[in-house]
């Protein structure tokens, strides 16, 4: 749905046109403000944000304790290069090592796909001292939109326009742990694999399928490398699903909620593969500012004071509950955990949903043409999560018309 002739949004429309490239098309909706879960468009238009900037902004939006965060902090320092250090930058690595089981060193980057970029590094340099020029990854999965971490992303649509990328990666299909077994030998640097498949439509493989993905890694003396960029830092109700399956990766890769908006990601490092890379092997110019680690420690500070863990779970339980209890011939069915779920249509009408739903004020993703994702601020309320649960079957009915 485009806006009505004669608005603000049409007018930014034109503008987007004029001088953007077309990789993303025309975008619907143009937003100037929010609060909490809730935005507004340029035209006063309120709408519930069930999406949070791709599951970005983690404690919803223009939350007191980032802004006061980001605002002293830019105040005094925003930005030093690698050439030199800062406490915050320090504080954040401190508090993303702790946050694993085992000793950890942490590399701090700008986004999840060069936190998975930094990992494929380290896995390829050990892997080429030890002879190992294989990377398994799994169909459907996605770990960013640079050539490494795209040669790893598990759907050739998004691969073959750019090719030739980077060699040597293979795929298994997720959550087949045959499949896994049968390609992890002593020739494989590395696994790369997502908890949950978050771009692939939410999909969550069988129970206990990474610490078969662990086992496996360790029979072989392959690395594990674990993409938590949509999973980490509280989206499914723990700071690292891995580690709250009682597994503990070689390399954890973070982004997206971590900075609640600001441009960071991470990587964390234990064992052997924290000790891989040596100076002069990788960097980045603008990676872990002092800015960006301000909000990222601000946010999880938020998580723990405010209780945000258990909050996520019990919201994230009352949303799937009236899922269950939703009957619509459109809807097929619904997955995930904590606050991240993908509602299953009958028909591939998830473009028609994801229209339907802003022209009723909500703001979600048709991130498959039969899976409609939902990744809300960890904030949400169970009021406003019933709001939407209250308008899903009108929502349904619109696009199925």
């Amino acid at each position: 749905m485009t806006a009505a002739v004669g608005t603000r949004t049409e007018a930014l429309q034109a503008r987007w046109s004029a001088v953007m490239l077309g990789n993303y098309g025309l975008p619907p909706v143009a937003l100037e403000r929010g609060s909490g879960s809730t935005v507004w468009d340029v035209d006063g238009r309120a709408y519930l944000d069930l999406l949070a900037g791709i599951a970005v902004s983690s404690l919803g939006h223009a939350h007191p304790t980032i802004a006061e965060a980001v605002a002293r902090q830019a105040s005094t320092l925003v930005h030093t290069s690698n050439l030199a250090m800062h406490e915050p930058g320090i504080e954040l690595a401190e508090r993303l090592a702790a946050m694993v089981p085992a000793p950890a060193r942490v590399f701090l980057c700008q986004d999840g796909a060069t936190a998975n970029e930094a990992a494929l590094k380290i896995a390829r340099k050990r892997g080429n001292q030890q002879r190992r020029p294989r990377i398994v990854s799994t169909v459907g999965g996605f770990h960013g939109r640079t050539a490494g971490a795209l040669a790893v992303t598990g759907t050739p649509a998004k691969r073959e326009p750019f090719e030739p990328l980077p060699g040597g990666a293979e795929f298994v299909a997720y959550g087949d742990v045959d499949a896994l077994r049968a390609a992890v030998d002593a020739t494989t640097a590395a696994v790369i694999v997502e908890p949950v498949q978050g771009e692939g439509g939410v999909v969550l493989p069988p129970p206990g399928y990474l610490a078969v993905a662990r086992a496996v890694c360790d029979e072989a003396g392959a690395l594990l490398i674990v993409d938590e960029v949509q999973s980490g830092i509280g989206r499914a109700g723990s700071w690292l699903m891995s580690v709250d399956q009682g597994v503990v990766p070689d390399v954890v890769t973070l982004a997206k909620g971590l900075g609640g908006g600001m441009a960071i990601g991470a990587v964390i490092a234990t064992g052997e593969a924290a000790d891989v890379l040596v100076p002069g092997d990788h960097g980045t110019t603008f990676g872990g500012n002092p800015v960006a680690c301000a909000a990222a420690l601000a946010v999880i500070r938020t998580i723990e004071a405010d209780g945000l863990l258990d909050h996520v779970v019990a919201v994230g339980d009352r949303w799937s509950a009236s899922f269950d209890a939703l009957d619509h011939p459109l809807l097929a069915g619904h997955r995930g955990i904590g606050l991240w779920r993908a509602l299953e249509l009958a028909q591939p009408v998830a473009p028609a949903v994801e229209s339907a739903a802003r022209a009723q004020g909500f703001l979600v993703n048709a991130v498959r043409p039969t899976s409609i994702r939902l990744a809300p601020p960890l904030v949400l309320t169970a009021a406003e999560a019933d709001a939407f649960s209250a308008a899903l079957p009108a929502i349904l009915d619109a696009a199925g018309e």
